[in-house]
C-alpha cells in the first residue's frame, strides 16, 4: 500500500509550503468579528513551482462568502501536490460510504479467494451507478461491522467509524481517510487487487448523469471521471454534502474529496462543492479551453440514507 505522505524535494517542498502558510494566514490585525479571517484555510505543498500557493488562494477564493463547514483533501501525483482543509474532521458520510461498502466487498472476496457472485455484482452495480439503498442495505447486513472495521484496518482508515445499528449513512469520515481510499483505488497496492480496482473505477465511471456532480465540475476533456457523491440532512448541523472523485487517463492522475455540513440547503452543499472542484480543475489544468470543460448537471439527484429520528 502506498504512504500517505508524497516524497518531496526538500527546497521545493519548503519554498510550497512558506507559501502556503503565508496564504492560510489570517490576515494580521483581523478582529474575531471577520469570518473569514480566523476560519481556517486551505494548505498546500507542490513540487511545481508557484502552484501550491495559486492552489491555496484560489481554493480559498472559492469558500469565501459560504456558510457551510468544509473540508477539502487533494492529491495529484502528477505534479506532486497535496492540498488538505480540515482533512482530519469527522462528517455523518451518508452516501459516499457505498465505496467502502464495494471495497470492503472486494477485500473480502480476495481473502476468501472468490471472485463476486452474480447477485454481488448485481447490488454493487446498483449501489455505485444508481446510489440505490436497498442494494447496500444488503451488503452492510451481508458484510457485518467486523468485516467492515477489518477492512478499514486494511486500508489504514484508522478514522472511520461505520454506522451503528445496520445505519451505513451514519458512518463517519474524513476527508483524509476518502483520500486513502481513493488512492488505493487509483493505484496498485496489497489492499484491493488490479482487478478489484479496475471494477470499483468502472462503476464510479457509470455514474447516472443526474448523480455525476460535485467534484467533476470544470474538468478538462479527455480526462476519465470516476465519482460518487452523497447528501443528508438531519436537524443538527443541517446539510451535509459530500463528493469523491478520482480523475485518471490523458495524462491526469489525482483525487479530490470535499465533505461539507451546516449546509442551509442541498444546492448550497453542491454549489460549494462545485466552487471548489472548478478551482482545482481550473490550477491542474492551466490550458484546459473553457468550453469543453465537464458541465454537471443543474438537477442534481442523491439518494437519502435512512437514519433514526433525530
Amino acid at each position: 500500500m502506498t504512504s500517505d505522505p508524497i516524497p518531496r524535494h526538500p527546497r521545493t517542498a519548503v519554498c510550497a509550503a512558506l507559501t502556503a502558510a503565508v496564504v492560510a494566514a489570517p490576515v494580521a490585525g483581523a478582529g474575531p468579528a471577520s469570518a473569514a479571517a480566523t476560519a481556517p484555510r486551505p494548505v498546500c505543498v507542490s513540487h511545481q513551482s508557484g502552484l501550491a500557493g495559486r492552489m491555496s488562494k484560489d481554493i480559498a477564493g472559492a469558500l469565501r462568502g459560504r456558510s457551510g463547514t468544509v473540508a477539502i483533501s487533494l492529491r495529484d501525483h502528477t505534479t506532486h501536490t497535496r492540498c488538505t482543509l480540515r482533512a482530519n474532521q469527522r462528517f455523518d458520510s451518508a452516501s459516499v460510504v457505498k465505496v467502502t461498502v464495494l471495497g470492503a466487498l472486494l477485500w473480502d472476496a480476495q481473502r476468501h479467494h472468490r471472485g463476486l457472485t452474480k447477485r454481488e455484482k448485481t447490488l454493487a452495480k446498483a449501489m455505485i451507478t444508481k446510489s440505490d439503498n436497498a442494494s447496500t442495505s444488503k451488503l452492510w447486513k451481508q458484510l457485518k461491522p467486523a468485516r467492515v472495521k477489518a477492512f478499514l484496518r486494511a486500508a489504514g482508515m484508522d478514522a472511520t467509524v461505520p454506522g451503528k445499528d445496520g445505519y451505513w449513512g451514519l458512518t463517519r469520515i474524513t476527508a483524509n481517510d476518502q483520500e486513502r481510499l481513493l488512492e488505493l483505488i487509483t493505484h496498485p497496492n496489497t489492499v484491493l487487487n488490479d482487478a478489484s480496482r479496475r471494477y470499483i473505477l468502472a462503476l464510479m465511471g457509470k455514474v447516472i448523469r443526474e448523480q455525476r456532480w460535485g467534484t467533476p465540475a470544470g474538468a478538462p476533456r479527455g480526462v476519465r471521471i470516476q465519482v460518487k457523491n452523497g447528501w443528508l440532512e438531519r436537524s443538527s448541523h443541517g446539510w451535509r454534502v459530500h463528493s469523491v472523485g478520482a480523475f485518471t487517463g490523458g495524462g491526469h492522475d489525482y483525487t479530490l474529496t470535499v465533505l461539507t455540513q451546516d449546509d442551509r440547503t442541498m444546492e448550497a452543499g453542491v454549489a460549494t462543492i462545485e466552487a471548489v472542484a472548478r478551482a482545482v480543475h481550473k490550477d491542474l489544468n492551466p490550458t484546459a479551453h473553457a468550453h469543453t470543460l465537464y458541465a454537471p448537471t443543474d438537477r442534481p439527484e442523491e439518494a437519502l440514507p435512512a437514519v433514526p429520528e433525530d
